[in-house]
């Protein structure tokens, strides 16, 4: 029975127009919450998503906002504040996957300072302008990747380095918001199957191989985790890291 644990709830999840964002935004409004969500392109996929949201009973937002500029990054904010009247759960899903080996004349240098604006800046700017929108008791989920625990391929250093900021920044901001009972926590995936990441690529069997249940993981086994934190079972939750990865890391 879905008892709707965020019924009356408005959750920000940042760049939701596809994979694990999308499941994410459609999860919570599954849960009663009203969802805003950020895309940086394809208006078509993110209408697409306001009406699997809607289709929920809730009210939807799509903003569009390059998450690598905190000037837009704060707008969209405040943007979601203005428009339901309060703001209570945020997810950071937006991020970039680059690769490129240290000292390698032929990285692309562009890509990966893009990587780090967006996947530690983006999120940076997206906490500093909503805590002080945040109802207390709120909640704040960011999206890692398993990577920042170990790195088992060479050229994702400037990824997993983005990300295990993140984790960093998660530990911190629980100690700075824990007073207000505003949980920050990090969810780190393993594989998932997502058009960036599908489970039919050429290194899928590998990449299954070195999971313990010998598969990929599902979207909406993310999105399910999120909703948990964001939910009243998760009030004492808080700094942790928790990894969703299928025993990569095991």
């Amino acid at each position: 029975m879905n008892t709707l644990s965020l019924k009356g709830k408005v959750a920000l999840v940042t760049g939701a127009s596809r994979g694990i964002g999308a499941a994410i935004a459609q999860r919570l409004a599954a849960e009663g919450a009203d969802v805003a969500f950020s895309y940086a392109n394809s208006p078509q996929r993110a209408e697409a998503v306001v009406g699997a949201i809607e289709a929920s009973g809730v009210r939807a937002l799509a903003i569009v906002a390059d998450q690598a500029d905190p000037v837009a990054v704060a707008a969209m904010v405040n943007t979601v504040h203005a428009h339901f009247g309060r703001l209570d759960i945020l997810v950071n899903s937006a991020g970039v996957f680059a690769t490129g080996m240290i000292g390698d004349p032929q990285a692309d240098l562009d890509a990966l300072a893009r990587q780090q604006a967006i996947n530690v800046g983006g999120v940076v700017a997206a906490v500093r302008a909503a805590v002080p929108l945040l109802s207390d008791g709120g909640r704040i989920v960011s999206i890692g990747t398993m990577f920042a625990s170990r790195v088992p391929f060479p050229g994702i250093g400037d990824y997993a380095a983005s990300k295990a900021a993140v984790a960093a920044y998660s530990r911190a901001w629980a100690r700075d918001l824990g007073a207000r009972g505003i949980t920050v926590n990090t969810i780190q995936p393993g594989p998932i199957n997502t058009e960036m990441n599908p489970e039919t690529s050429d290194v899928a069997t590998m990449v299954k191989q070195m999971t313990a249940l010998g598969r990929y993981g599902q979207p909406e086994e993310i999105a399910g985790a999120v909703a948990f934190l964001a939910g009243p079972d998760a009030a004492y939750i808080t700094g942790a890291t928790l990894n969703i990865d299928g025993g990569q890391n095991s």
